[in-house]
């Protein structure tokens, strides 16, 4: 049996992955913090290693033994009060997980990148692997650290021949979403009728269980320094919401505001974030953001991986039944 260590195993993404591995016979380590939540992994046969990024002695520890590694940990935030911590989780503490995980001598690794470091194409069309980008046009410091992460196990791929593949998911939709993301906060906003209006953007909407999927075929079937989108359906925000009001069985009519428009409220909430300490709706960096459509083509994995994914609307409709299910929309 395959020993395989898994970051960020108790979320949202991670916990599909966790589950997607188990199901497919592997042995499973999680490394997660101390004082986690780890209600995503109650009754799963998996092995616990308590420890942090942060630490280089914890990750010694988690790789022992393990002969793969997934590493879907991040610091997925929107907005935070001290953006240097973003950067020593996904930046320094990418590193620090690779190097650990090379001197281990794992025979596979795959590194949960973001489609949020790729470019976007112009016009709506869909943007790929080789749709260019850069530091600079990184909107947000969870885009730049992210960025830079994957610049770094790219580096780090190139320079030691890492058995390493990188996926790129879109934007995740389905149950255990715990937090919730800034997608499933939509969502669960739109299920207690806070989205009375909506901006011109658009997201790819994938099954957090179809990436989880993805991950295994990356692991099973990816080619080393390659990197492959994950990805599913893309449709605009307004559509999203639509399909929402669709499935629970109501027509609500919203108004259309521009971008602009959005950028003040953003801005006086994140100032009052910096009193309240509480993540703002809205910041500056997400509604900059939603001037361009994130459209995204996951033909590369489908060719190469035999990737697979659902309709948009059967995750939405999971990622409801599982928030209203578990209390998040009283």
């Amino acid at each position: 049996m395959t020993k395989s260590l898994i970051t960020g195993a108790n979320g949202f993404v991670g916990s599909a992955v966790t589950r997607c591995l188990l199901e497919a016979g592997h042995e499973v380590r999680c490394l997660v913090r101390p004082g986690s939540d780890r209600r995503n992994l109650d009754k799963l046969p998996v092995e616990i290693s308590e420890g942090d990024l942060r630490s280089a002695s914890s990750l010694k520890r988690a790789v022992a033994g393990c002969d793969n590694l997934f590493h879907v940990a991040a610091d997925y935030r929107l907005w935070v009060p001290n953006p240097d911590t973003m950067y020593e989780i996904n930046v320094k503490g990418t590193r620090a997980l690779v190097l650990a995980a090379a001197e281990a001598g794992m025979k596979r690794m795959v590194y949960t990148s973001s489609v949020a470091t790729l470019g976007t194409a112009e016009n709506g069309v869909p943007a790929d692997e080789d749709t260019p980008s850069s530091l600079g046009s990184m909107c947000g410091h969870y885009k730049r650290s992210k960025f830079m992460a994957e610049e770094i196990v790219q580096q780090m791929t190139r320079e030691h021949d890492l058995p390493m593949v990188i996926v790129n998911p879109s934007t995740p939709i389905g149950p255990r979403d715990i937090k919730p993301t800034p997608t499933g906060r939509l969502v669960v906003d739109t299920l207690r009728n806070r989205m009375p209006a909506y901006v011109n953007t658009g997201l790819n909407i994938v099954h957090a269980d179809d990436i989880a999927e993805g991950h295994l075929l990356a692991y099973k079937h990816g080619k080393p320094g390659e990197r492959y989108i994950l990805g599913g359906e893309n449709m605009t925000l307004l559509q999203i919401l639509q399909k929402i009001d669709e499935i629970r069985g109501r027509r609500i009519r919203r108004l259309g505001l521009p971008v602009k428009l959005m950028v003040p409220a953003a801005w006086l909430m994140e100032k009052m974030s910096t009193v309240t300490k509480v993540e703002p709706r809205a910041t500056v960096d997400s509604v900059s953001m939603a001037k361009k459509k994130m459209f995204y083509s996951s033909d590369k994995a489908v060719r190469e991986l035999g990737y697979r994914y659902r309709p948009a609307a059967a995750a939405l409709e999971d990622a409801m039944n599982w928030f209203q299910a578990n209390g998040y929309c009283g």
